[in-house]
Protein backbone atom coordinates (compact mmCIF):
# COMPACT_ATOMS: atom_id res chain seq x y z
CA UNK A 1 0.00 0.00 0.00
CA UNK A 2 1.04 3.31 -1.01
CA UNK A 3 0.10 6.20 1.34
CA UNK A 4 0.59 10.30 0.05
CA UNK A 5 1.15 13.49 2.06
CA UNK A 6 1.80 16.60 0.44
CA UNK A 7 2.11 19.96 1.85
CA UNK A 8 1.72 23.12 -0.47
CA UNK A 9 3.39 26.24 -1.53
CA UNK A 10 0.70 27.55 0.70
CA UNK A 11 0.64 25.56 3.86
CA UNK A 12 -2.40 23.14 3.16
CA UNK A 13 -2.00 19.42 3.54
CA UNK A 14 -3.29 17.49 0.71
CA UNK A 15 -3.24 13.20 1.67
CA UNK A 16 -3.87 10.31 -0.41
CA UNK A 17 -3.55 12.00 -3.91
CA UNK A 18 -2.24 9.48 -6.64
CA UNK A 19 1.45 9.46 -7.53
CA UNK A 20 0.96 10.98 -10.46
CA UNK A 21 -0.29 14.50 -9.24
CA UNK A 22 3.12 15.05 -7.63
CA UNK A 23 4.26 17.03 -10.29
CA UNK A 24 0.90 18.25 -11.50
CA UNK A 25 0.43 20.02 -7.66
CA UNK A 26 2.78 22.84 -6.82
CA UNK A 27 4.04 21.17 -3.22
CA UNK A 28 6.62 22.65 -0.71
CA UNK A 29 7.00 18.65 -0.07
CA UNK A 30 5.42 15.93 -0.24
CA UNK A 31 6.09 12.59 1.39
CA UNK A 32 5.20 8.96 0.15
CA UNK A 33 5.06 5.70 2.44
CA UNK A 34 5.81 2.06 1.13
CA UNK A 35 3.87 0.67 3.74
CA UNK A 36 4.27 -3.31 2.98
CA UNK A 37 4.07 -2.92 -0.78
CA UNK A 38 3.78 -5.13 -3.81
CA UNK A 39 6.09 -6.53 -6.29
CA UNK A 40 4.29 -4.09 -9.19
CA UNK A 41 4.60 -1.29 -5.99
CA UNK A 42 7.99 -1.87 -5.26
CA UNK A 43 9.27 -1.25 -9.31
CA UNK A 44 8.17 2.34 -8.51
CA UNK A 45 11.19 2.77 -6.84
CA UNK A 46 12.85 2.54 -10.21
CA UNK A 47 10.26 3.52 -12.46
CA UNK A 48 8.73 6.24 -10.87
CA UNK A 49 11.19 7.95 -8.46
CA UNK A 50 14.61 6.91 -10.41
CA UNK A 51 16.67 6.17 -7.03
CA UNK A 52 19.95 4.84 -7.92
CA UNK A 53 20.28 1.12 -7.73
CA UNK A 54 22.18 0.45 -4.96
CA UNK A 55 20.00 2.45 -2.74
CA UNK A 56 16.74 0.16 -4.45
CA UNK A 57 18.57 -3.13 -3.78
CA UNK A 58 19.42 -2.24 0.28
CA UNK A 59 15.58 -1.83 -0.14
CA UNK A 60 14.78 -4.96 -1.58
CA UNK A 61 17.17 -7.18 0.12
CA UNK A 62 17.37 -8.85 3.32
CA UNK A 63 17.74 -6.89 6.30
CA UNK A 64 20.77 -4.07 6.15
CA UNK A 65 23.16 -2.48 8.89
CA UNK A 66 21.90 1.38 9.90
CA UNK A 67 23.61 3.30 7.73
CA UNK A 68 23.26 6.84 5.51
CA UNK A 69 24.63 6.79 2.48
CA UNK A 70 24.78 10.30 -0.02
CA UNK A 71 23.65 10.52 -3.28
CA UNK A 72 23.38 13.34 -5.40
CA UNK A 73 20.12 14.39 -5.42
CA UNK A 74 19.07 12.52 -2.27
CA UNK A 75 20.31 11.01 0.94
CA UNK A 76 19.23 7.12 1.93
CA UNK A 77 18.51 5.97 5.40
CA UNK A 78 18.68 2.46 6.54
CA UNK A 79 16.75 2.32 9.93
CA UNK A 80 16.31 -0.89 12.27
CA UNK A 81 12.76 -0.73 14.35
CA UNK A 82 12.26 -3.92 16.69
CA UNK A 83 8.96 -5.44 17.06
CA UNK A 84 7.74 -7.71 20.19
CA UNK A 85 9.23 -10.60 19.18
CA UNK A 86 12.28 -8.27 19.53
CA UNK A 87 13.08 -9.39 15.76
CA UNK A 88 14.82 -6.01 13.96
CA UNK A 89 12.89 -4.72 10.87
CA UNK A 90 14.17 -2.55 7.96
CA UNK A 91 12.72 0.92 7.66
CA UNK A 92 14.39 3.00 4.40
CA UNK A 93 13.97 6.30 4.21
CA UNK A 94 15.01 8.75 0.80
CA UNK A 95 15.23 11.94 1.73
CA UNK A 96 15.90 15.78 0.03
CA UNK A 97 14.37 19.43 0.28
CA UNK A 98 11.89 18.25 -1.85
CA UNK A 99 10.51 15.03 -0.26
CA UNK A 100 10.95 11.79 1.89
CA UNK A 101 10.15 8.35 0.62
CA UNK A 102 9.57 5.69 3.50
CA UNK A 103 9.60 1.86 2.91
CA UNK A 104 9.17 -1.02 5.16
CA UNK A 105 8.14 -4.41 4.24
CA UNK A 106 6.60 -5.27 7.56
CA UNK A 107 4.22 -2.40 9.62
CA UNK A 108 5.55 -0.18 11.35
CA UNK A 109 3.55 1.84 14.01
CA UNK A 110 6.20 4.61 14.15
CA UNK A 111 5.16 5.86 10.87
CA UNK A 112 1.53 5.81 11.61
CA UNK A 113 2.04 7.81 14.70
CA UNK A 114 4.46 10.27 12.91
CA UNK A 115 1.85 10.63 10.26
CA UNK A 116 -1.19 11.38 12.41
CA UNK A 117 1.14 14.29 14.20
CA UNK A 118 1.62 15.58 11.19
CA UNK A 119 -1.89 15.87 10.11
CA UNK A 120 -3.09 17.13 13.73
CA UNK A 121 -0.18 19.68 14.31
CA UNK A 122 0.04 21.93 11.08
CA UNK A 123 2.89 24.28 12.69
CA UNK A 124 5.13 21.23 12.01
CA UNK A 125 4.47 21.88 8.38
CA UNK A 126 6.62 24.27 7.62
CA UNK A 127 9.95 22.87 9.80
CA UNK A 128 10.51 20.47 6.36
CA UNK A 129 11.75 16.72 5.81
CA UNK A 130 14.65 17.02 7.43
CA UNK A 131 12.32 17.52 11.05
CA UNK A 132 10.14 14.74 9.28
CA UNK A 133 13.02 12.52 9.14
CA UNK A 134 13.56 13.03 12.74
CA UNK A 135 10.56 12.62 13.81
CA UNK A 136 10.50 9.10 12.39
CA UNK A 137 14.03 8.16 13.84
CA UNK A 138 12.96 9.58 16.81
CA UNK A 139 9.78 7.17 17.56
CA UNK A 140 11.56 4.39 16.55
CA UNK A 141 14.40 4.74 18.91
CA UNK A 142 11.74 5.85 21.52
CA UNK A 143 10.12 2.12 20.89
CA UNK A 144 13.59 0.56 21.83
CA UNK A 145 12.76 1.74 25.54
CA UNK A 146 9.80 -0.16 26.29
CA UNK A 147 11.91 -3.41 25.34
CA UNK A 148 14.37 -3.03 27.08
CA UNK A 149 12.71 -1.75 30.59
CA UNK A 150 10.85 -4.72 30.19
CA UNK A 151 14.17 -7.17 30.52
CA UNK A 152 15.42 -4.76 33.34
CA UNK A 153 11.89 -5.20 34.99
CA UNK A 154 12.50 -9.14 34.45
CA UNK A 155 15.88 -9.49 35.59
CA UNK A 156 15.43 -7.62 39.16
CA UNK A 157 12.18 -9.57 39.91
CA UNK A 158 14.63 -12.79 39.20
CA UNK A 159 17.59 -11.39 40.99
CA UNK A 160 15.00 -10.54 44.02
CA UNK A 161 14.15 -14.52 43.72
CA UNK A 162 17.50 -16.27 43.31
CA UNK A 163 18.45 -18.09 46.16
CA UNK A 164 20.64 -21.07 47.10
CA UNK A 165 17.42 -23.51 47.12
CA UNK A 166 17.25 -21.77 43.05
CA UNK A 167 17.49 -25.11 40.18
CA UNK A 168 18.30 -24.91 36.88
CA UNK A 169 15.41 -23.19 35.20
CA UNK A 170 16.35 -19.39 36.74
CA UNK A 171 19.59 -19.69 34.94
CA UNK A 172 17.55 -21.14 31.12
CA UNK A 173 15.58 -17.51 32.18
CA UNK A 174 18.65 -15.62 33.18
CA UNK A 175 20.32 -17.22 29.51
CA UNK A 176 17.01 -16.03 27.20
CA UNK A 177 17.20 -12.64 28.81
CA UNK A 178 20.65 -12.58 27.71
CA UNK A 179 20.08 -13.37 24.46
CA UNK A 180 17.68 -10.97 24.17
CA UNK A 181 20.07 -8.04 24.99
CA UNK A 182 22.43 -9.65 22.63
CA UNK A 183 19.65 -9.10 19.69
CA UNK A 184 19.18 -5.56 21.12
CA UNK A 185 22.17 -4.83 21.04
CA UNK A 186 23.30 -5.91 17.92
CA UNK A 187 20.82 -3.10 16.45
CA UNK A 188 20.76 -0.08 19.07
CA UNK A 189 24.54 0.27 18.94
CA UNK A 190 24.50 0.56 14.68
CA UNK A 191 21.96 2.95 15.19
CA UNK A 192 23.96 4.95 17.90
CA UNK A 193 27.03 4.99 15.31
CA UNK A 194 24.79 6.03 12.56
CA UNK A 195 23.25 9.24 14.75
CA UNK A 196 27.05 10.11 15.40
CA UNK A 197 27.84 10.13 11.87
CA UNK A 198 24.76 12.52 11.10
CA UNK A 199 25.73 14.88 14.01
CA UNK A 200 29.34 14.58 12.18
CA UNK A 201 28.65 14.31 8.74
CA UNK A 202 29.70 17.61 6.91
CA UNK A 203 27.75 16.37 3.38
CA UNK A 204 24.80 15.77 5.94
CA UNK A 205 24.27 19.53 6.65
CA UNK A 206 22.01 20.66 9.90
CA UNK A 207 20.68 23.80 11.05
CA UNK A 208 21.79 24.48 14.62
CA UNK A 209 17.92 23.25 15.42
CA UNK A 210 17.98 20.41 13.78
CA UNK A 211 21.47 19.13 14.99
CA UNK A 212 19.68 19.96 18.61
CA UNK A 213 16.62 17.36 17.99
CA UNK A 214 19.54 14.43 16.53
CA UNK A 215 21.71 15.09 18.94
CA UNK A 216 18.62 14.18 21.44
CA UNK A 217 18.00 11.17 19.66
CA UNK A 218 21.69 10.37 20.11
CA UNK A 219 21.76 10.91 23.74
CA UNK A 220 18.66 8.20 23.73
CA UNK A 221 20.76 5.88 22.34
CA UNK A 222 23.67 6.29 24.56
CA UNK A 223 21.12 5.70 27.14
CA UNK A 224 19.96 2.40 25.65
CA UNK A 225 23.28 1.14 24.96
CA UNK A 226 24.38 1.68 28.86
CA UNK A 227 21.05 0.25 29.90
CA UNK A 228 21.78 -2.96 27.77
CA UNK A 229 25.46 -3.28 28.91
CA UNK A 230 24.45 -3.05 32.50
CA UNK A 231 21.51 -5.40 32.11
CA UNK A 232 24.34 -7.74 30.28
CA UNK A 233 26.58 -7.29 33.43
CA UNK A 234 23.66 -8.25 35.46
CA UNK A 235 23.00 -11.64 33.80
CA UNK A 236 26.57 -12.14 34.29
CA UNK A 237 26.56 -11.33 37.68
CA UNK A 238 23.79 -13.57 38.05
CA UNK A 239 25.05 -16.69 36.33
CA UNK A 240 28.36 -16.02 38.43
CA UNK A 241 26.20 -16.02 41.66
CA UNK A 242 24.07 -19.37 40.98
CA UNK A 243 27.73 -20.65 40.00
CA UNK A 244 29.23 -20.13 43.01
CA UNK A 245 26.58 -21.06 45.11
CA UNK A 246 26.05 -24.45 43.26
CA UNK A 247 29.72 -25.05 43.88
CA UNK A 248 29.53 -24.31 47.71
CA UNK A 249 26.44 -26.83 47.74
CA UNK A 250 28.49 -29.91 45.47
CA UNK A 251 31.36 -28.87 47.94
CA UNK A 252 28.65 -29.50 51.00
CA UNK A 253 28.25 -32.81 49.49
CA UNK A 254 31.50 -33.41 49.30
CA UNK A 255 32.18 -32.84 52.60
CA UNK A 256 29.39 -34.96 53.84
CA UNK A 257 30.79 -37.75 52.12
CA UNK A 258 34.32 -37.26 52.89
CA UNK A 259 33.66 -36.97 56.45
CA UNK A 260 31.49 -40.20 56.80
CA UNK A 261 33.96 -42.15 54.57
CA UNK A 262 36.64 -40.67 57.13
CA UNK A 263 34.55 -41.84 59.96
CA UNK A 264 33.91 -45.31 58.66
CA UNK A 265 38.15 -45.93 57.85
CA UNK A 266 38.97 -46.91 60.90
CA UNK A 267 35.56 -48.54 61.63
CA UNK A 268 35.80 -50.62 58.81
CA UNK A 269 39.41 -51.77 59.81
CA UNK A 270 38.68 -52.41 63.31
CA UNK A 271 35.71 -54.64 62.21
CA UNK A 272 37.62 -56.16 59.44
CA UNK A 273 40.56 -57.28 61.96
CA UNK A 274 37.91 -58.23 64.40
CA UNK A 275 36.25 -60.40 61.79
CA UNK A 276 38.79 -62.69 60.49
CA UNK A 277 38.43 -65.56 61.71
CA UNK A 278 42.05 -67.39 62.87
CA UNK A 279 41.82 -70.20 65.67
CA UNK A 280 44.55 -68.19 67.93
CA UNK A 281 42.94 -64.73 68.39
CA UNK A 282 42.38 -64.18 72.13
CA UNK A 283 39.67 -61.58 71.53
CA UNK A 284 36.96 -64.30 70.05
CA UNK A 285 36.86 -66.08 73.36
CA UNK A 286 36.46 -63.44 75.46
CA UNK A 287 33.10 -63.01 77.27
CA UNK A 288 33.00 -59.17 76.75
CA UNK A 289 35.13 -58.81 73.89
CA UNK A 290 32.35 -57.71 71.35
CA UNK A 291 30.64 -55.02 73.50
CA UNK A 292 34.35 -53.76 74.20
CA UNK A 293 35.47 -53.17 69.93
CA UNK A 294 31.91 -51.79 69.70
CA UNK A 295 32.17 -49.12 72.21
CA UNK A 296 35.85 -48.55 70.69
CA UNK A 297 34.13 -48.30 67.51
CA UNK A 298 31.71 -45.78 68.94
CA UNK A 299 34.42 -44.13 70.83
CA UNK A 300 36.44 -43.24 67.64
CA UNK A 301 33.35 -41.98 65.85
CA UNK A 302 32.29 -39.55 68.14
CA UNK A 303 35.85 -38.34 68.68
CA UNK A 304 36.18 -37.73 64.92
CA UNK A 305 33.10 -35.71 65.28
CA UNK A 306 33.97 -33.78 67.58
CA UNK A 307 37.49 -32.82 65.98
CA UNK A 308 35.62 -31.94 62.79
CA UNK A 309 33.37 -29.81 64.58
CA UNK A 310 36.00 -28.02 66.36
CA UNK A 311 38.17 -27.57 63.07
CA UNK A 312 34.97 -25.41 61.96
CA UNK A 313 34.26 -27.79 58.81
CA UNK A 314 30.22 -28.26 59.65
CA UNK A 315 30.60 -24.57 59.14
CA UNK A 316 30.46 -25.11 55.45
CA UNK A 317 26.99 -26.67 55.15
CA UNK A 318 25.44 -23.64 56.29
CA UNK A 319 24.25 -21.94 53.16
Amino acid sequence: MIRTIGITKDQKLIKDFPLEDIHKNEFEWYWVDFNCPTDEEELLLDTFFHFHPLAIEDCLMRLQRPKLDFYDDFHFFVIQRVNEELTAEEVNIFVSNKFIVTFHKNVAPEIDRVQMMLEKQPKNWERGTIYLTYQVIDKIVDSYFPLVYKIEDHLNALEDELTYQSNLNAMKIVFEFRSDLLDLRRTILPMRDLLYRILNSYRFSLKKSERAYFGDIYDHLLKLSEMIESNRELTADMRDSYMAMSSSRMNGIMMTLTIVSTIFIPLTFIAGVYGMNFEYMPELHGRFSYFIVLGIMIFIALFMLAVFKLKGWFSLFKP
